[in-house]
This record gives structure tokens, sequence and C-alpha cells, in this order.
């Protein structure tokens, strides 16, 4: 098969690492292969095992490639927004051809001037978003290639994270025999595809709730505003049933998917399954009810967490409410359940292609058809992203009056007014909670 506009989604989880082949014909966008594979060598979404996570990539890589016919040498990755920091960065530079008309070169040159000061140390560039560019003092321009200057300016937003922790996937990537393309911020590559237009306008909180942790993020005005990653995932409900229920945690991961309800209400105690219980001869029976008390048990306190978080920035109640993906949101009556915590204004997405209808697909998808939209400027501008760690930095020739200091967003920047409603400060499953407190203490 031609592998002419082919772009890869690489989805390294905690649980599972997946892998989305897309190929763009013309302006028909197409998934033409995917796989996955369990993931190995990463706790709480960081690699602590480079050797594992190369090996288990491959895995899904190959799975992918048989059923897209065809081979995979490159991948775009996306890097969860664990201990990302949001910074304003500004540059500027003179136009150096005697035409001037600006070319992508001096968009490279810009965008490598506000990348070359005032980042924090041991960090790295993920992400640059070119808010404006301004020539010769007109601003608002979001393209400026093939404009005519003598001065080209660019006020934008980086997004940093953590260099050892961007090094080792590169690492990874690379062990498993592949070229790393490009680092996409998970939050801003699924915000601009799984959400729509007015979403991203009026606000909207996107929950990713993963097998090793649960993200949320909010969308504003089609901007990243405020992400706060929790560290638990649909990974310790499987370890609460695995405890409770005195079953092997493959046991506990099957009855799971397969009896597991989010929504303890929307059970029925009259049901019943069997359980191969360590240590005993014959198997026990439970209810499914028994069973979505443990795992509301959970979901309840993950719920409460980013709640808490949402309510101290005031974004409880923006237009676009709250919109729920990942693996762990795939559990029945998961929007139900959200509801009780976080009101009526709760959806699940679901990716439509076919073989990927699973919340599982959300994240790899989106890096797949992020990257195979960005224009051609903001290809130039993440081709300078990727060629900071393997290039000396530029000596800065902004001049003084223009200024240098680069504004550091803290995420509680973000403020939304509207009336704050739901407390869920005493849950419906207080009992269950307090019967299984002794399981919530793990680090």
């Amino acid at each position: 098969m031609n592998n002419s506009g082919v772009t890869v989604g690489l989805d390294i989880g905690t649980t599972s690492i997946k892998v989305v082949i897309t190929q763009m014909t013309g302006n028909q966008f197409n998934v033409i292969g995917a796989g996955n594979a369990p993931s190995r060598g990463l706790r709480r979404g960081v690699i602590v095992d480079i050797d594992a996570t190369a090996s288990a990539i491959r895995e899904a890589i190959d799975q992918a490639q048989e059923k897209a016919n065809i081979q995979i040498s490159e991948v775009v990755a996306g890097v969860p927004a664990n201990q990302i920091k949001i910074i304003n960065v500004d540059g500027l530079v003179s136009i150096a051809n005697q035409n001037k008309r600006i070319t992508y070169q001096d968009v490279q040159n810009v965008a490598t001037q506000a990348l070359s000061r005032g980042l924090p140390a041991d960090h790295d560039v993920i992400e640059l978003v070119a808010e404006e560019f301004v020539v010769d003092g007109f601003d608002g321009i979001k393209d400026p290639h093939e404009m005519i200057g003598v001065r080209l300016e660019m006020h934008g937003i980086a997004y940093v994270g953590p260099e050892k922790v961007l090094d080792n996937t590169r690492m990874a990537i690379q062990k498993a025999g592949l070229t790393l393309r490009e680092f996409v911020l998970a939050p801003l590559a699924m915000g601009s595809i799984i959400l729509n237009d007015g979403q991203q306008d009026f606000g909207t909180v996107l929950i990713d709730l993963g097998g090793g942790q649960t993200s949320t993020s909010v969308i504003h005005d089609r901007k990243l505003k405020f992400t706060f990653v929790d560290i638990e995932g649909g990974d310790n409900v499987t370890k609460d049933i695995s405890t409770v229920l005195g079953t092997s945690y493959i046991n506990a991961e099957k009855i799971k998917r397969d009896y597991g309800y989010a929504d303890p209400s929307q059970t029925v105690s009259s049901n019943e399954f069997p359980v191969e219980v360590i240590g005993e001869e014959f198997t026990k029976q439970f209810d499914e009810q028994y069973l979505s008390e443990i795992i509301a048990a959970r979901l309840e306190q993950m719920y409460t967490r980013l709640f808490e978080q949402l309510k101290q920035i005031g974004a409880l109640n923006l237009p676009g409410g709250f919109v729920l993906t990942g693996g762990n949101a795939a559990l029945p009556k998961m929007v139900d359940f959200a509801k009780r915590v976080l009101g009526d204004n709760v959806r699940l997405f679901v990716p439509d292609q076919i073989g990927l209808r699973h919340p599982a697909y959300s994240r790899s998808l989106s890096y797949a058809m992020f990257a195979s939209r960005e224009s051609m400027t903001q290809q130039v501008i993440k081709q300078t992203i990727m060629q900071r760690h393997a290039v000396e930095q530029q000596t800065s020739m902004l001049p003084e009056e223009y200024g240098d200091e680069v504004v550091q967003q803290p995420v509680e920047s973000f403020q939304y007014d509207g009336e704050i409603v739901n407390d869920p400060q005493q849950g419906w499953f207080g009992k269950m909670r307090q019967k299984l407190s002794n399981l919530f203490n793990e680090e």
C-alpha cells in the first residue's frame, strides 16, 4: 500500500499501548490499521524500563502494520499532562532576504527566538502554539508566509514537560526501531479533535479516564487553560476488585469487563456470577450490585478530587459541560455515575471509525488526526521544536526595549464566572468507602 499521507498515532499508556494508522487522501481521512499491546515498563504514565516499553511498542506496531499491510517507520507520540508547565513566549526577528518576503525560514527563526530564553531548567518543549504573528506592527496574523515586511514577531504559548520523561520516550521509540516525527500534548490534541467548535470556544472540561491515571483538562477560547492529573485510574478499580473479592488481578479485570457497572443504582442484586477465590477449592458467588459498589467507591474518590480542583478555578459550569473518554470510561453507566457528582451536562465520546469504536482509542486517534491536520506553518514550528535538542541554541537578537521576560501562567489563572453547584462532600457511598478505606492508602 502507498504510504503517502500516512500518519501513525502512538499512545504509550500505563496499562496498554495503542497504535492507529491513518491516511489522508485529498480531504478524506481514513483509519487503515490499529494495534494494541499490554504496557510494560511504565508506572503512572512514566517510563521506568526503556527496553520493556520498546518491546511493547514494537508489538503494537507490528499488529497495526499487519492490518494496514504497510511498513511503519515514523510515529507521532502523545505526551500526558503530567508536570506540564504553560508559559507565554515572544520572539522577534528581522526579515533576512532582500525582497522582504516572509518565508518559512523566517517562521522557524522567530520560533527559535521565542524558545531561546526563560524556559524552566530540566524541561523541554512539547508544543509551541503561535497565538498570533505581528508583521511591522500589524497584529492578529495567523500565517505570515509570503507577506511583505522587515520585522516579524510571534506571541505564543509553550507547553513544556520534564526533559528526562521526553528523553526516555524518545529512546524507547528509537529502540523499537522507529523515528519520532513529533510529540503532541495529549489534552491539546484530544481537545481539538474530540470537541466541536462551540465546545472549544465557550469552554469544556475533558476528562480522560485512563488505566493508569485520570487527566482533567479545561479547554476554553480554543486554548488549554488548566490540567489536573490524578494518579488513579481503571487499574486501581481492578486492584480494588481483586483485593475485596480475593481473586487474581487477571480475574478481577475480566470480572470488571464482564459484570462491572459504574452506577450501583443501575444494577440488580439477584444477578450473580462465579469468582475463583485464591485459596478456595470452589468458586464463590457474588452479585453485580456488590461489585458495582466496590467500583463506585473508587470512582467517587476520583471524581470528588477533580471536582474540587475545578471548583477552585470556577470551571464547574462551563457551557460545554463535561466530556468523558478513555478506556475506563467504557464501564457501563459511567455517564450516569459522573452526573451524580458533576451535574447533568456530561457526555461520553467514542470514536466512530470502524475498528476503533471504543473510548480507549481516543488518544491514539487524536494524535494522528491532530498531526495530519497541521498547517505548513505549524509543521515548521514543530520541526523547530524537534531540532532543539540536537542544535545549539542561537544567540538571542531581541533588542532590550522589546523585553525578554517570560511569564509562566499558573494553572489557577483560569477563572470562569458561574454558579457552583452539586457539592459532593457528602458521598452516597460513604459506608462502602469507609469499609474499603484501607485500600486507598496505597502510594
